[in-house]
């Protein structure tokens, strides 16, 4: 794990999202995306989006690794991003296989990592997780 985070306990939100997203439009898109959904997502997560933000901050996933994470690995789809940040929480998949895939700009990091394989494991553990699909994406409904 990055013992480096870039996040304070004193940032505004606004500061936050600064700091780990480097101004990359896409990565401040994630972002966005992780804060308007990760309650709807993941009641569960004590910290709501904002949560998604510090597990993002604490595996040091920055800029444009975010981007290619949302972008390249998830299919711009926030719930799968969310089903690898809180598998991760969780102990299914390292910090490193994420890192490495989300630092690959050529698309092989979409590889690297089986969502919905981690999905079922963090749906298993968190049955509350992604209740009803009322993220309003597909997503979950293709892994039945």
């Amino acid at each position: 794990m990055n013992q480096n985070t870039r996040i304070e306990l004193m940032d505004t939100m606004i500061e936050a999202i600064k700091k780990i997203s480097e101004n990359n439009p896409g990565a401040l898109t994630a972002c966005m995306d992780l804060l308007k959904y990760g309650d709807q997502i993941d009641p569960d997560n004590l910290l709501g989006g904002f949560g998604n933000l510090l597990t993002l901050d604490a595996m040091g996933i920055y800029g444009t690794d975010i981007y290619v994470l949302w972008s390249d690995i998830c299919d711009r789809n926030v719930a799968k991003m969310i089903t690898i940040l809180r598998a991760f929480q969780l102990g299914f998949i390292s910090d490193e296989i994420v890192v490495n895939a989300s630092h690959r700009q050529d698309y092989s990091g979409k590889y690297m990592i089986n969502i919905s394989e981690l999905y079922n494991k963090v749906k298993e553990t968190l049955p509350n997780f992604d209740p009803k699909n009322k993220s309003g994406f597909t997503f979950v409904q293709k892994l039945n």
